[in-house]
């Protein structure tokens, strides 16, 4: 059950005295004249015939499972504006769409308040999926909220929700669908900003467009030939129908097209002939009296009740014959005998509230109460109400982040301590290292898993002039601009360096055993020219049937 916090719009009837601190908002009424003001009316009857309620302890989450928004919506918006109570009794709407109605309503009358005064926000326990999931309260700072980094932030009802942890770009959403259905297109995806603060480039949504194709072929409509003969009529007797056909063959539809229009054609056709009418059961009649009155609750032999029909919906007709009513034209059945009294069933006390379910945080605190008090019986009523209630509990206390590895940072210089001369364009085995930091943690979490630093053994092949060969051509890469006009896709050839076949194992130091070696360095690759470039060509095409860009979302 949801529970609004201190600052939210509340109510509470004439005469009333206001809630005190300790209750922090807690009743079935709240006071809110000093928020959203106007002048009392008497308390009475709600429109709908239902009787008003008492004022009792429970909360909002209870005034909000008593309500009804949609039926009661204009009832609402009046006791909000003349400061009556809202108190009839529910029938049934949630309690995220009650808040929300008495927000939109409570907002209207005086903006200011809502503007200016509002202590905090909603704050749900989980973001998952880009949204907000199971809301925890309303009225929460966003600074204790998001103590705990799993959990996600709402500024207001209808505002959007962020993460609480620090802002990163989402995956990337699945491609969308190609902008036509037959040869080249574009199709695009995208990524959002989440979470507090802002993303690399400070933008709140980017995008990757790129060519596709859903066929080759576009689809060519095909030809009807001409109509077939007449079938024959569908009955024997009375009227009926006859069909002829056509077929879709002049000339044939390509690469997926259709002829348009029917390939069946029908139209009426009479035999002449007199149909005979079989006889069906008209609708049965009132069940009969039971033969006894009343029937023990062990009885071998329990009562029977009979109702009866008549073969007259039609009757069968004489000339031509036709079939009687099948069946019996009376049915019997058990009386259920005379009925127990039902018994409503009634709440048990409150049993104490539950510890609080998180130790930093924000998390919830529960109570319950059972339908024993007696159980319903014999058809008796359920007990009204929930059998459960809910509050948000403050631990105040921030909840642990683990820390995690940072990218590896570049290779070092590939050099060999203790040589003094130079190692470059040689067969000789140097060593070089590189390091990657621990970052995030905070709150006592995790340390990170794993070594800080690596070491491999290298050959230096920086700028050592080598004989190159072209690569084949790359793929195309992407749509630039993503989103602008005449964006032009790219594939290129580089030409590569061929490697000296040096020995790419040595012994390590210690008792490692032999490693392996690799080559550092951009060696200067010398290929023969294409088109007057010796170390890349690339070819550009345009990109075909490009979409309009979405609009950026708005920012709530």
């Amino acid at each position: 059950m949801l529970q609004l916090g201190p600052g939210a719009c509340g109510v509470r009837p004439p005469g009333e005295k206001p809630l005190s601190p300790g209750q922090s908002g807690v009743g079935d009424r709240m006071d809110r004249r000093g928020l959203c003001g106007a002048r009392q009316v008497d308390d009475g009857n709600c429109e709908d015939g239902a009787v008003r309620r008492g004022a009792r302890a429970g909360g909002w989450g209870r005034l909000v499972n008593h309500w009804s928004c949609a039926a009661d919506h204009e009832h609402l918006r009046r006791e909000l504006s003349w400061g009556g109570s809202l108190t009839c009794p529910t029938r049934g709407c949630s309690a995220e769409t009650f808040i929300r109605a008495a927000y939109s309503i409570c907002c209207s009358l005086n903006r200011e308040v809502c503007d200016g005064r509002a202590q905090g926000g909603l704050c749900y326990e989980r973001f998952q999926g880009g949204t907000c999931q199971d809301l925890l309260g309303a009225d929460v700072p966003e600074e204790d909220c998001c103590m705990n980094p799993k959990y996600g932030y709402q500024a207001h009802p209808g505002a959007p929700c962020h993460p609480c942890r620090p802002a990163e770009w989402s995956a990337w959403s699945p491609w969308g669908a190609c902008s036509v259905s037959c040869r080249e297109g574009v199709q695009r995806r995208s990524q959002t900003c989440l979470g507090l603060g802002t993303c690399p480039g400070g933008e709140q949504k980017r995008w990757e467009s790129q060519a596709c194709s859903m066929q080759e072929c576009c689809p060519v409509m095909g030809g009807w030939s001409a109509w077939g003969p007449w079938g024959s009529c569908s009955v024997t007797c009375a009227e009926g129908l006859k069909k002829r056909e056509r077929s879709c063959a002049m000339p044939a539809p390509a690469c997926g097209g259709s002829c348009p229009g029917q390939d069946t054609e029908t139209q009426p056709c009479d035999t002449y002939k007199i149909c005979p009418i079989h006889g069906n059961w008209g609708h049965w009649g009132e069940w009969g009296p039971c033969s006894a009155t009343c029937s023990p609750e062990e009885a071998e032999q329990r009562p029977k009740q009979r109702r009866w029909r008549v073969c007259n919906s039609p009757a069968p007709s004489v000339i031509p014959p036709g079939l009687p009513c099948s069946g019996s034209n009376s049915e019997d059945q058990f009386c259920t005998g005379l009925p127990h009294c039902p018994v409503d069933g009634g709440w048990s006390d409150w049993k104490p509230f539950s510890p609080c379910s998180v130790t930093c945080g924000i998390g919830r605190i529960i109570n319950k109460r059972t339908c024993t008090n007696p159980p319903p019986l014999h058809g008796g009523k359920d007990c009204p109400g929930l059998d459960t209630q809910s509050h948000f509990c403050n631990t105040k206390t921030p909840c642990p982040v683990d820390g995690h590895w940072s990218e590896w940072g570049e290779w070092s210089l590939c050099t060999r301590p203790g040589f003094t001369g130079d190692i470059r364009c040689q067969e000789i085995v140097g060593q070089q290292k590189r390091t990657r930091t621990c970052e995030g943690r905070a709150h006592n979490g995790k340390r990170c898993d794993g070594p800080y630093i690596q070491f491999r053994s290298c050959y230096n092949v920086h700028l050592c002039l080598r004989q190159g060969q072209w690569s084949e051509w790359s793929p195309w890469g992407l749509c630039v601009p993503a989103c602008g006009e005449n964006p032009v896709k790219v594939r290129k050839r580089v030409c590569e360096p061929t490697y000296p076949k040096y020995t790419m194992e040595t012994q390590g130091v210690g008792i490692t055993g032999s490693v392996n070696v690799s080559f550092w360095g951009k060696p200067i690759a010398r290929c023969q020219a294409i088109d007057k470039q010796a170390r890349e060509v690339q070819e550009k095409e345009p990109c075909l049937n490009v979409p309009p860009c979405p609009e950026e979302e708005e920012d709530g």
